[in-house]
């Protein structure tokens, strides 16, 4: 039976750990996986981490970095059994990569604003494709990213082409003709069109974001949480005052929502 390392604290301590539950005498779970399988935890354990930060909770923000950790440590585990690479080429490619993208502290180059160090990063990663005889697909986003972010980072690429509203002042004309546009199609009833219009609307509020230098995603996130946090004051004041929620009118539902708010 593997044994447990006694010195927790230290990364080579990490790695063992995931060898040993990928081991002979390891986690039926994690024996199974595959990069494939593990692909949605990546996603959800990012998610759950970005809802941490949101919290300002630093118990929580650093249970949930340990969590994305053991799936970069997972992932290095399944292709150094399958000899493609393991975590030590994990750990030099980034050291390389952060190294090479930042000549401005590395080597030479000079900077005078965060803007010019994104134009380099851009210019070198571009270069880097080049070099690798990699072809740009579409804007070369992720497309498992959340829409919004998506949205706005496309947005981000065509500004780098001058194909963009020079401020968030230039961006209202195009939201209020996407609405005018949504409200033609919902009178129509079509609901392929509706729901391509609602799309252009979405687009749109991504862009304004951005100009106002915001992040949708993390925007449209904290409304949830917002919302959420208000919906169950509200069922818990109605339940003290021993109502039922059913039962309610409109005009005491939104009574309740008002003094959730408070």
């Amino acid at each position: 039976m593997p044994k447990a390392p006694k010195k927790l604290d230290e990364f080579a301590s990490l790695v063992k750990v995931v060898e040993a539950l990928r081991g002979p005498k390891g986690c039926p779970w994690d024996k199974e996986q595959t990069h494939a399988t593990l692909s949605r935890y990546a996603v959800e354990e990012a998610f759950e981490l970005a809802e941490a930060i949101d919290t300002g909770d630093s118990t929580m923000i650093r249970d949930e970095l340990g969590d994305v950790l053991f799936q970069v440590v997972l992932h290095a585990e399944i292709a150094r059994q399958e000899s493609r690479f393991d975590i030590a080429q994990v750990i030099a490619g980034l050291n390389e990569k952060m190294i090479r993208r930042h000549p401005h502290v590395f080597a030479d180059v000079k900077v005078d604003s965060s803007a010019q160090v994104l134009d380099n990063w851009s210019a070198i990663k571009a270069q880097e494709k080049k070099s690798l005889g990699r072809k740009p697909l579409s804007f070369d986003i992720p497309t498992g990213l959340p829409s919004l972010l998506r949205s706005q980072k496309i947005g981000e690429k065509t500004k780098n082409v001058d194909f963009d509203w020079k401020d968030a002042s230039q961006c209202w004309p195009k939201i209020r003709e996407e609405i005018v546009e949504l409200e033609a199609a919902i009178a129509a009833g079509s609901s392929t069109e509706i729901e391509a219009e609602l799309g252009d609307v979405l687009f749109s509020l991504a862009q304004l974001a951005r100009h106002l230098h915001l992040d949708s995603e993390q925007a449209l996130r904290k409304t949830n949480q917002r919302f959420e946090a208000r919906y169950l004051r509200m069922q818990e004041l109605v339940v003290a005052e021993g109502l039922d929620w059913k039962s309610l009118c409109d005009e005491l539902k939104e009574k309740y929502w008002k003094r959730a708010k408070c």
